[in-house]
């Protein structure tokens, strides 16, 4: 008798809830976490998206209309910093933090608090980023690369944007350092590392990732500070200082920053082809394999960023080479992907709609960076449209597609409820139509000359500029569908089930929907059957 009672008494402190605003100013337990940051990542998201809305607003027709160049090329830099570092990375360590716990058979992160501490910097580091939008001399308006001499000329934003991506390294670095404790220590009895879900993979790669790259930049940003207010001359010719030095410098960072885009993205659609194709995911160890050749490799390829600042023809010839060497495992997981869904029994429920739709897509994006890396073409397409519309594929078709995908397949499993089906396949067609108006159209543009980071254009250039705007405008607006879908789902809907979906497999699988407030209070034995699909 007293036995039950214990049990009882222990099982009422693991699923005691906190209420009220301090669940979630104190909050340490990693669902909590992962919602804060979801949330947040979609109100940037909304903001981001509309410094787009005024870019694309201005480029409608030729001519100067309704905002001046100083402000629109903030627009440009700061849509750019918003969305990378405050909607897609945010949310990819939000999906982390609510599903490895879960998918390692572990109560919680290793470090809770740090994680507390990891989201609460992101508000007041955008606070920082955003307030400079009304400070003397405008937001910062030099590129999100923030190249000098331009950004070291910017107006009392300056110290203010240097801070700001301080705060959200610091952010970053401490996410990766939850997750490479969280994995390498918390994994269920049973669980090796080749039974480890490819979204965890793929995040303990883009943890290292965070660590090697984001004090690169750290670095860049302070040396700047320096050149700007102590006199020294890193990036200055006039004290002897290169300011392609800091270009350099930059995309050691900013190359690997891709990956960390991205990486979670392929981790969050090897998930979801096996359960829609009802078959075990192709060739897992190639996979795993594949994601750390990515990364390893995007320490080596910075300077195709840079094939037209006057590199040696060495160095044009080994950074060319080395760029398309990551096509290589890359074409392992397109292929890994087609396989796995080749002769499966295919359904197109909404994720899986958007995990065809990446695969595709992701694939035209890595098709025209291919086309980016032979230097002697890139010359002519570098800082054109050509190189918009690229990135654009990669990170919106690509990072933005997957994450959709992701909160479509994982949210019955959070919220308990099913999301309305239909509506999510009306959010899917509209959003996969219109990116392909807004963004294929630039390609175009590219190729026929168009310059990108400009406010007014040549005339020839109309016509593609106003489709590509009518896109845009359809893209933006349809993303408010998603938020309806999400909240619709939130607040209550059809019953789902502890699998939700006929053909899942995995941890997260086996717990209730949704989950209890600590995922495992007693470590579920993994073996060959349990582990993945």
């Amino acid at each position: 008798m007293s036995e039950a009672v214990v049990h009882e008494d222990h099982h009422e402190h693991h699923d005691h809830k906190p209420t009220g605003i301090g669940r979630w100013l104190f909050s340490t337990n990693h669902k909590d976490i992962g919602t804060m940051y979801l949330v947040f990542a979609l109100i940037m998201f909304f903001i981001g998206g509309a410094m787009a809305m005024v870019i694309r607003l201005e480029l409608f027709q030729p001519g100067l209309q309704y905002v001046d160049p100083l402000f629109f090329n903030s627009m440009t830099t700061m849509h750019a910093l918003v969305m990378i570092f405050g909607a897609v990375m945010p949310a990819g360590v939000g999906l982390a933090n609510w599903l490895i716990p879960m998918m390692i058979g572990a109560p919680d992160m290793a470090l809770p608090r740090l994680n507390n501490m990891s989201f609460w910097i992101l508000p007041f580091a955008f606070a920082l980023l955003l307030g400079t939008l009304f400070m003397p001399g405008g937001a910062p308006n030099g590129g999100w690369t923030m190249y000098p001499p331009l950004t070291i000329q910017l107006g009392d934003a300056f110290p203010f944007l240097i801070f700001a991506v301080h705060f959200l390294g610091i952010s970053s670095i401490m996410g990766a350092i939850n997750v490479i404790a969280t994995v390498f220590n918390m994994r269920a009895p049973g669980m090796t590392f080749m039974r480890l879900p490819l979204f965890v993979w793929t995040w303990i790669i883009t943890a290292f990732l965070l660590i090697a790259s984001m004090p690169v930049l750290a670095g860049a940003v302070t040396m700047m500070l320096t050149d700007k207010f102590f006199g020294t001359s890193f990036f200055s010719a006039a004290g002897g200082g290169d300011p392609v030095m800091f270009q350099h410098i930059f995309w050691f960072f900013g190359h690997p920053e891709v990956y960390i885009l991205i990486l979670p993205a392929f981790g969050i659609v090897s998930q979801i082809l096996p359960t829609f194709s009802r078959k075990p995911l192709f060739g897992y160890e190639s996979m795993v394999y594949a994601t750390a050749s990515i990364a390893f490799l995007s320490f080596f390829v910075w300077a195709h960023h840079m094939f037209t600042v006057g590199m040696p023809l060495a160095g044009e010839l080994f950074f060319m080479y080395a760029t398309m060497s990551i096509a290589v495992p890359t074409g392992v997981k397109i292929f890994n992907w087609v396989a796995t869904m080749w002769r499966g029994s295919l359904t197109f429920e909404t994720p899986m709609l958007f995990s065809l739709a990446f695969v595709i897509l992701f694939s035209i994006g890595g098709f025209s960076g291919l086309m980016l890396a032979i230097t002697p073409v890139d010359f002519q397409y570098h800082d054109t449209y050509f190189v918009v519309a690229h990135f654009h594929y990669v990170l919106v078709t690509g990072s933005v597609f997957a994450l959709y995908a992701g909160v479509y397949y994982w949210l019955p499993k959070w919220t308990g409820h099913m999301y309305d089906e239909t509506l999510g396949k009306w959010h899917f067609w509209i959003s996969t139509i219109s990116v392909n108006v807004l963004f294929f159209p630039q390609h175009f543009l590219g190729l026929a000359g168009m310059p990108r980071r400009i406010p007014d254009y040549a005339v020839q250039f109309a016509d593609f500029n106003m489709v590509s705007s009518l896109g845009g405008f359809v893209f933006g607006v349809s993303q408010l569908l998603f938020v309806y879908i999400v909240i619709q789902c939130v607040r209550g809907g059809e019953k789902a089930t502890n699998q939700v979906w006929e053909g899942a497999h995995g941890l997260e699988w086996t717990l209730p929907s949704p989950p209890p407030f600590h995922s495992f209070t007693t470590p579920p034995k993994v073996t060959d059957a349990t582990a993945h699909s």
